[in-house]
Order: structure tokens, then C-alpha cells, then sequence
């Protein structure tokens, strides 16, 4: 099969993590790769698999400053630039991920269908729980994109939901009928990542003797909200000695360290920005915290499991409680709250979940596993279009 994998840019985060994983494990199954993006910018550049080749949309529009700082109206504009390429290319199957990258996908689509003999299947992957996502936007915004993915999103072949309960926000925000609904869990190349923790690291903070170092990782931003776990970390330090590192990069920054400074925590707070092998800090922390508003999945919680690190994370829809199967795995905490998210961590650090069980969990997410669905789905999704296409000739 000849796949297109499209997504805003190669910037360090989930989606173009599993999405270039994805494409190398369905390359080195023989078929055809293109990673598509709107921009080729971002941390990942080096992470697009040799076996796959890749197509840069920018053009001179979304070069233009207001376009750069906005990532949804940056994608939107290509869409028109998306569906020359899907004219001239002429791949099987179009793979999308991202609220942005699946409307452009979908609005592409549209436009290429009176130029193809066969029409293009679209099958689009939801990263978070729309309703919670949509909630902490400014209304006249969030109603907009509401309208928009009510509009759009019934009309994929198929949606791909990283849980369960992103499945049931799609169908009850986007009014996707759930029988074109799959569930299909984040991957995660277990045996990768434990190499690339076993990686040397130095720091004065992991030397023997130092203080617990308690990571979080993720983009600086609201969704991820660091703010509580910093104020979370302040009430742990009164009680106890620990480091706290959070890796990322994002809009938060200022205000982060402003906050941390400000409870006096510039000794043992360290915020070094994107980290290209986050794994070698997991491997060696004693704690991974996730602090979100809300998520669809959490890969860094499970890439965390990989390596055997005990976890908290606040119950947010959704993702988390699914994925360390109620509290079996670690503590869940209402979100955002400072005083149980540290007393849950006071608790794990004292008495963590057993590495082989944390272990155990995340290798029911191998990449393997993950590229079987995906491919099966969309072979599903293409012969479906040609069983169309092949009705319409013979009633014509």
C-alpha cells in the first residue's frame, strides 16, 4: 500500500512521535511511506524513518508571522497545497492526526474528488477528549471548532480514538457514528525505549546520595498544567528533600519559573527545556508525575511504565485511568489539586508499584501490535472504496 501520514510539523510532541513510529513499522512491512507536514520544522526532523519519504507543504503563506505563532490556521493553510499533493501522489490511504491536520485532511479530500477515478479513503486519529479539550477554549472559539468537527469528522472512513473515552467524546461531540469508531491505544516500543534509558546521563542531581528526582515531561502549556505540580512539589519539599525536573518547551515558560521562583524553589526545580531522550531520565527518576487537565492517552505515562518508573497522574479525562487500570498501577488525583497531587507523590515515593508490573503493562502497547491494527484498518477502509467505486461504475 501506498500511505500518507500527514501532521502539522515535526515538532517533539506525541503525535509525531506514534505517527513516525507508525510509519516506519508500516515501511519496514514493505509498504510505501510518506510523511506529509504542513511545516518541516520541529525537533523530530531527524526521526523520519530513511525507508520513508518526506513532503513539506510550506509555502510562502505560512510563512507569514500571524500563521507561525497559530498552528491551526498554519495547517488550514495548506489544505489547498494537501490536495495537489494528494492529486499528483495518488497514494491509497490518507493517515491524519490532530484536530487541525484531520479538517485540513477532510477539506483536502473534498477537493480532490472530481480529479481521482477512485476516491480517497481518510481515516483520521483524535489525540484527546474532544469535550474536555473544547471546554478550556474561549467559547466563541471552542464553538467554532465544535462546528467544525461536527461538520468534517463524519466524514472520515474511519476515526481512530487512543481510548475509550476519546472514543466516546468523538461520538458525542464530533456525531461520529461509533461503528466507525476504533480504539487503537497509543504504541510504544518498549524494547527502544529501555535502550535509550540505559543511555549514559550525568547530573549532579543523579549522583548517590542526591535527593529523590521527581520528572515530568510534556509541553509547557495549560493543558499540561505544571503550574499545580510545581505548587504540588513546594508542599512535598516542606516535608521532605527532592529535585524536581520537568523537560519541554512551550508557552508556559515565563510564568513556570516566575512560579518558581516565587516559592522559592530555583534550587531544586530545573526546567531545561525539549530533552531528545527524555527515556534516560525516566530510567533513573524515582517518580514520573502527570499533572494534566486533561489528555487523550498519555504516551509519556506510558513510556514511563516502559521503563519500569513509578507514576502518579491526576484522573483526567481521559487516558490515564484506563491505561494504569484504575489506581493498580499509581495513584490518581482530582485535577488540579496541589495538596492530594503531593500527598500521592509522598505516598509512591515511600511505597512505588513494582517495576515488572509497571513493565508488564506497557508491552501490551508494542508498536507491532499497533501497526497490525492500523494496517488491518486501513486495508479495510481502502478495499471498502473500491467496492464503492466499482458499484458506481457498473450503475453507470
Amino acid at each position: 500500500m501506498h500511505i500518507a501520514f500527514f501532521m502539522s510539523d515535526l515538532g517533539g510532541g506525541g503525535t509525531q512521535r506514534r505517527l513516525l513510529g507508525l510509519a516506519q513499522a508500516l515501511a519496514q512491512m514493505g509498504h510505501r511511506a510518506d510523511v506529509v507536514v504542513a511545516s518541516p520544522e520541529g525537533d523530530f526532523h531527524d526521526r523520519v524513518p530513511s525507508a520513508a519519504h518526506l513532503v513539506s507543504l510550506a509555502g510562502g503563506s505560512i510563512r507569514l508571522p500571524f500563521l507561525g505563532r497559530r498552528r491551526g490556521l498554519r495547517v488550514a493553510a495548506v489544505a489547498g497545497r494537501l490536495a495537489d499533493y494528494l492529486e499528483a501522489a495518488a497514494p491509497d490511504v490518507l493517515l491524519s492526526s490532530s484536530n487541525p491536520a484531520n479538517l485540513a485532511a477532510l477539506v483536502a479530500r473534498a477537493r480532490t474528488a472530481h480529479r481521482r477515478s477512485r476516491p480517497l479513503p481518510v481515516v483520521i486519529s483524535v489525540n484527546v477528549d474532544l469535550a474536555a479539550a473544547l471546554a478550556g477554549r474561549h467559547r466563541l472559539h471552542g464553538g467554532l471548532l465544535r462546528t467544525l468537527l461536527r461538520r468534517h469528522y463524519p466524514q472520515a472512513d474511519a476515526v481512530v480514538a487512543i481510548s475509550q473515552g476519546v472514543a466516546a467524546s468523538v461520538a458525542a461531540v464530533a456525531g461520529v457514528p461509533p461503528e466507525r469508531i476504533v480504539t487503537i491505544p497509543i504504541p510504544i516500543d518498549g524494547a527502544a525505549i529501555r535502550r535509550q534509558g540505559a543511555m549514559p546521563l550525568e547530573h549532579p542531581w543523579l549522583a548517590p546520595g542526591a535527593p529523590p528526582l521527581i520528572l515530568a515531561v510534556g509541553k509547557l502549556k495549560p493543558q499540561k498544567d505544571f503550574e499545580t505540580l510545581v505548587r504540588a512539589f513546594a508542599r512535598l519539599r516542606a516535608s521532605r528533600p527532592a529535585n524536581l525536573m520537568i523537560l519541554g518547551e512551550g508557552e508556559r515558560r515565563a510564568s513556570l519559573v516566575a512560579l518558581v521562583q516565587h516559592l522559592g524553589l530555583g534550587a531544586s526545580v530545573n526546567l531545561p527545556g525539549f530533552a531528545g531522550n527524555p527515556y534516560a531520565w525516566m530510567a533513573r527518576a524515582r517518580l514520573f508525575v502527570l499533572s494534566s487537565r486533561w489528555e487523550g492517552f498519555s504516551n509519556v505515562l506510558a513510556e514511563a511504565l516502559a521503563v519500569g518508573c513509578p507514576v502518579v497522574s491526576t484522573d483526567c479525562p481521559s487516558g490515564p485511568a484506563e491505561l494504569l487500570e484504575g489506581d493498580a498501577l499509581g495513584p490518581l488525583v482530582p485535577v488540579g489539586d496541589p495538596a492530594a497531587l503531593a500527598a500521592a507523590m509522598a505516598s509512591c515515593l515511600d511505597h512505588p508499584c513494582a517495576r515488572d508490573r509497571l513493565m508488564a503493562r506497557a508491552a501490551a502497547f508494542s508498536v507491532e501490535r499497533a501497526a497490525e491494527r492500523y494496517l488491518a484498518l486501513l486495508q479495510q477502509v481502502t478495499g471498502a472504496a473500491a467496492e464503492r467505486a466499482a458499484r458506481v461504475g457498473t450503475t453507470a
